[in-house]
C-alpha cells in the first residue's frame, strides 16, 4: 500500500507545471499562519531556507513540500491535498499574479494508512 502525506489535484499539478515552465525549480512550504494565514506557498528554492525547524512531507509534481515541525505535530495524522482556487495567491507565493491560488485541503488518515506512512524527513537531514 502506497500512502503519501501530500498529494495534488490535477488543477494544482497544472499550475505547478505552468510555474515550473516560467521559473524552473520550485518548492512548497505550508505556512503556519501570520501574513498568509495557513497556506501552501510556492517559492524558488533560494527564497526560503529549510532547516531543523522544518520537515519534508513529500513531493507534488516533482516539487518538494515542507512544513514546520510545530505545525506538523498538529497535522501529522492528515493527508494534505494541494488544490487550486480562483483568487489572489499568498503574498509571497509565486502564483500570486495568475488569478489562481494554491489551497490546502486535508483528510484524516485511516488506521491502515497510518501504519504504512513514510516518515517525514527533518529539514536538517536533507
Amino acid at each position: 500500500m502506497m500512502v503519501e502525506r501530500v498529494i495534488a489535484t490535477p488543477a494544482a499539478l497544472e499550475l505547478i507545471a505552468q510555474l515550473q515552465a516560467e521559473h524552473g525549480e520550485l518548492m512548497f512550504h505550508q505556512s503556519g499562519g501570520c501574513c498568509d494565514n495557513s497556506a501552501a506557498n510556492c517559492y524558488l528554492p533560494t527564497d526560503l531556507g529549510i532547516g531543523a525547524h522544518d520537515v519534508k512531507l513529500g513531493e507534488v509534481g516533482g516539487v518538494p513540500f515542507y512544513m514546520s515541525k510545530s505545525q506538523f505535530e498538529t497535522w501529522q495524522h492528515t493527508q494534505l491535498i494541494l488544490d487550486v482556487i480562483d483568487g489572489h495567491g499568498g503574498t509571497f507565493s509565486l502564483e500570486g499574479s495568475t488569478g489562481k491560488a494554491f489551497h490546502t485541503r486535508s483528510r484524516v488518515f485511516t488506521d491502515e494508512e497510518l501504519a504504512h506512512l513514510p516518515p517525514a524527513i527533518p529539514g536538517d537531514q536533507l
